[in-house]
């Protein structure tokens, strides 16, 4: 069976391809499974989805929202505290696919079975790290999935936009998509060509989202009720609370009663137009996001509005109703149309991809720069190598990697590599949003390869070997590099990550 899955902050949905139609599988509880996770405190048993979901407000049980997110930051070692335990993460994101696994075949109208093979397109946050897409891998292996493709969140929603409403428009072939969810924010400009998207240029906010949102209402409903600190259970109970009311929220809705019974209050009313003004700032963000899009294409120039056959609203943050009324004021009125599902566009266009006789085709790039801190001046001063500039192209799904070479003369013992990536470069600065990566140590001299090289003096030599290093860019944004001293052959190749 070929999945699309859409591993989202908040929901994980997940479609079929079913003979060229794209069906949303139902569980139990609806159309998605709630990103969670709880631990019973005392036993440590670990539910996840639905079933923590049962179990949030009972006693002794804490409750791991927004697991992605945890992501964001997150290296193959991280562990994360829950109560008094400690919890690897990637074992945590593991243990929630599994379960998925388990609700796909027990609790879904999928019509699977135990034994069958499941394959799928999984999506990620456009502004992704190389970890996140490590760990989010690594996870579904562990969950009993084979992954076929790792695909961009807008760039997979591209696709269903596409085999939506492709061929009643097909001269503009420009698109961007807003794609807010619970926990990022992503806009990509696509170029639509026949049944191949390109992805022109993407920028995004790494931690902005319906979680943000609620947030905000949930700061002004404690600022209006006079309430203090509250303690975990009972913010717990008042952040859903309000997240409810979110998303009861109308074009038509004038004001709202928000339930204080977990902190022994009378009901609130707030105006809708309160709730607005404290969520403005963030929908503001995204709209700032958006509009350097159409200036950074590939071909020289900007990009004018009536080339682009419009802003395709997907995520659940969409359907808030403050950001289709300033996407409108901004953009136009004629421009901006949301999905007709905005909580699956995404799990649709994986399984729209993943279709091979419906032959789509992605080319996808980089959204950061990737380099390494080197030294410059005859060691005077520091510049920053960037090996894979953003707008890289990323090679598609069993295309062979994209390979770059740096040969030198050594100048010390031992070779120290610090990588990171960013959002922007100022001349040869990394600037924007700096993302530390792995530090990696190399011996160039040849009696330092039988020890630890952590405690080793790094020291400036006359005249070293001369040094290679390769560079490979694999489909899913992973980067690795193999280092060799030509002088004897000697090599070492790591898989850096964040």
């Amino acid at each position: 069976m070929r999945l699309g899955i859409d591993f989202g902050t908040t929901h994980t949905v997940v479609t079929l391809v079913d003979r060229g139609n794209y069906p949303v599988v139902s569980f139990d509880g609806g159309d998605f499974v709630p990103s969670l996770v709880a631990l019973q405190e005392r036993t440590g048993e670990r539910r996840y989805g639905w079933g923590a979901f049962a179990v949030r407000h009972e006693p002794g049980w804490t409750v791991v929202r927004s697991l992605k997110r945890a992501l964001d930051d997150a290296g193959p070692q991280t562990e994360i505290a829950i109560g008094s335990w400690r919890l690897s993460l990637l074992d945590l994101t593991s243990g929630f696919f599994s379960a998925l696994h388990r609700e796909l075949v027990e609790r879904s109208n999928a019509g699977l079975t135990a034994d069958e093979a499941l394959h799928a397109a999984v999506s990620v946050p456009a502004n992704a790290t190389t970890a996140q897409r490590f760990l989010t891998l690594e996870a579904f292996k562990a969950g009993g999935f084979a992954v076929e493709a790792l695909l961009n969140e807008p760039s997979a929603a591209g696709f269903e936009y596409a085999h939506r409403y492709r061929r009643a428009d097909p001269k503009r072939e420009y698109l961007v998509v807003y794609d807010l969810g619970g926990g990022t924010f992503d806009a990509s400009l696509l170029r639509m060509t026949g049944k191949t998207n390109e992805v022109v240029a993407t920028n995004g906010v790494r931690r902005l989202g319906g979680d943000d949102f609620d947030d905000a209402i949930l700061a002004l409903v404690l600022d209006r009720a006079a309430v203090g600190t509250l303690d975990g259970a009972a913010r717990a109970v008042l952040l859903e609370e309000c997240a409810r009311q979110k998303e009861n929220l109308s074009p038509n809705t004038r004001r709202i009663l928000v339930d204080l019974a977990a902190i022994g209050k009378e009901p609130l009313v707030l105006s809708a137009d309160e709730i607005y003004a404290a969520c403005a700032p963030l929908v503001q963000r995204s709209v700032e996001a958006v509009e350097p899009l159409l200036a950074d294409s590939d071909r020289g120039s900007a990009i004018a509005w009536s080339e682009v056959a419009g802003l395709y609203v997907v995520g659940g943050g969409g359907l808030f109703p403050l950001v289709t009324r300033v996407l409108k004021e901004r953009f136009g009125e004629k421009r901006v149309r949301r999905s007709p599902h905005p909580f699956a566009a995404t799990g649709m266009g994986l399984a729209i991809f993943l279709d091979r006789e419906a032959g789509w085709a992605l080319e996808e790039r980089l959204s950061r720069h990737f380099g390494v801190f080197r030294e410059s001046e005859a060691g005077t001063d520091v510049a920053f190598d960037a090996i894979f500039p953003k707008g890289t192209i990323v090679p598609a799904p069993g295309a062979a990697p994209v390979s770059v070479t740096r040969r030198y003369r050594a100048a010390h013992n031992v070779g120290h590599f610090r990588f990171l990536e960013c959002t922007r470069l100022t001349g040869d600065r990394p600037d924007g949003d700096v993302t530390p990566w792995d530090e990696v140590l190399f011996p160039f001299e040849r009696s330092l390869r039988v020890r630890s090289l952590t405690t080793a003096d790094v020291k400036r030599r006359a005249e070293g070997p001369e040094v290679v290093e390769t560079y490979l860019l694999g489909s899913e944004g992973a980067v690795s590099m193999t280092v060799t001293d030509t002088s004897d052959g000697f090599t070492r190749t790591f898989t850096l990550r964040r």
